[in-house]
């Protein structure tokens, strides 16, 4: 049995659902309530069907190359702490990820489902918490499916953007940001300690 509680936290943390609200309303601005609903649920299925592929292939794709998972873990760890630095003293996810809004021709795909939902850190923690050696056929099944709460509450929030915004004005998903930041920061050296453990045979 998984601790739902932590696993949720994480995904929360690297999914960033309230991060995703201020693209979302920057790229569906010039779109009707109906085609906002569409696109916000095209993005869903595909940061998930996306996620699932890391779920599913991630680890197979790193023993096809020969890559020790707790050097993945290592390297994962490095990069999700790297990524979660950038949120708490660099731009902020709304605030990068609008430039792209503001610069590109967007779709639902593109930067909705990737990089918004979809974000490099969650595809790293797709494939960090589904480890084959660590975790059942079952173990595997519930952490995704509360990835897929993540991803539902994700849609709902892009639903209620509208509304949300002017809950939290300009600079609320910022603030969210940075302290999910600070906390995926915990999860990233969690994992790089636990891959150092098992790469060098630590009891």
């Amino acid at each position: 049995m998984i601790d739902i509680g932590a696993t949720f936290i994480t995904f929360f943390a690297v999914v960033d659902p309230i991060g995703t609200v201020p693209v979302f309303i920057a790229v569906t601005s010039q779109f009707d309530e109906r085609a906002k609903r569409k696109i916000a649920l095209l993005a869903t299925i595909a940061a998930a069907i996306i996620l699932l592929f890391f779920v599913v292939a991630g680890e197979v794709i790193l023993r096809a190359m020969s890559i020790p998972l707790s050097a993945f873990q290592i390297a994962g760890g490095v990069v999700l702490f790297l990524f979660a630095l950038t949120m708490i003293f660099g731009e902020s996810k709304p605030v990068s990820e609008l430039r792209l809004a503001q610069d590109q021709h967007e779709t639902a795909i593109f930067p909705i489902a990737v990089p918004s939902i979809a974000s490099p850190g969650a595809m790293l923690a797709a494939v960090l918490l589904t480890e084959n050696d660590q975790f059942s056929i079952a173990e595997q099944s519930q952490t995704f499916i509360v990835l897929l709460a993540v991803l539902a509450l994700t849609y709902v929030l892009m639903l209620l953007s509208s509304l949300i915004e002017r809950i939290l004005g300009r600079s609320g998903p910022i603030v969210i940001s940075r302290i999910m930041g600070l906390i995926l920061a915990s999860v990233a050296m969690t994992s790089l300690l636990s891959g150092i453990e098992s790469y060098f045979g630590i009891a």
